[in-house]
């Protein structure tokens, strides 16, 4: 786990009331900090792209989970953010364009987020971080419909909730 440090913001009002480092978000819940995910559709519109953690990663090691997710740094704007995050991670170009979907809030044991989810349709080339990820995949919605109700700890939780949501749809 690197020791990168990210902003942390009030829950009611979104205003920024510090910093801390990812060691110290995770496990503590009362810490929230802000991050973003994209959801990477093929550009057919039947399937969607999804990232195998890898065996070494610190969080949820080994599950499925969207293939575009960080954190928002310091002066960014989550659009900013996800832009970026989308070029770091996979290699894809800043002008995709991107579609502002739905905002989640996750508590639990492990971390405390505000989330903002966007959608962005790329078919590839990909560019995979050997160090991070072990696989990235196009799933189509029915697999991945199936999937979620035989087993889902294949997939990490927050992955869990964003697709029963979009699924839902």
């Amino acid at each position: 786990m690197n020791d990168e440090y990210f902003d942390l913001i009030d829950d009611d009002t979104g205003a920024v009331i510090g910093r801390a480092t990812r060691r110290e978000c995770h496990g503590n819940p009362k810490l929230i900090h802000r991050s973003v995910r994209v959801i990477v559709y093929h550009p057919d519109g039947r399937s969607l792209l999804l990232q195998k953690r890898s065996a070494a990663k610190d969080i949820f090691p080994g599950r499925w989970d969207m293939a575009v997710g960080g954190h928002v740094d310091s002066g960014e704007t989550p659009d900013q953010a996800a832009v970026r995050e989308m070029g770091e991670e996979l290699g894809m170009p800043p002008d995709v364009p991107l579609k502002k979907l739905f905002q989640l809030k996750v508590r639990n044991e492990i971390e405390s987020e505000n989330v903002q989810e966007y959608s962005a349709v790329f078919g590839g080339p990909f560019r995979i971080q050997e160090s991070e990820l072990d696989e990235v995949r196009f799933f189509p919605f029915d697999e991945l419909k199936e999937q979620i109700e035989k087993d889902p700890e294949q997939f990490t939780p927050l992955l869990v909730r964003e697709l029963r949501i979009l699924l839902e749809k």
